[in-house]
């Protein structure tokens, strides 16, 4: 059984910069990941009415994120 729990994110009175330096979509088209200059990389829901919406942010990257790939099975 597959849970699902919202994501909640804490941060000051501004959220982190995210400059988008790459992209992927996964092949069921329902996530968008990005990477970003400031290092971290994004996970975004896409519905099939075609709005996004955050779902995580992965920090730790000291450099920025230029290239993301989909490992294979």
């Amino acid at each position: 059984v597959k849970t699902s729990v919202p994501a909640v994110a804490v941060w000051g009175r501004t959220a982190p910069s995210h400059s988008i330096t790459a992209i992927l979509i996964t092949d069921d088209q329902q996530t968008i990941v990005t990477g970003s200059q400031e290092g971290q990389i994004c996970l975004w829901d896409l519905s099939s009415d075609l709005k996004v919406s955050s779902k995580e942010i992965l920090f730790g990257h000291t450099a920025s994120v230029t290239c993301l790939a989909k490992a294979r099975e």
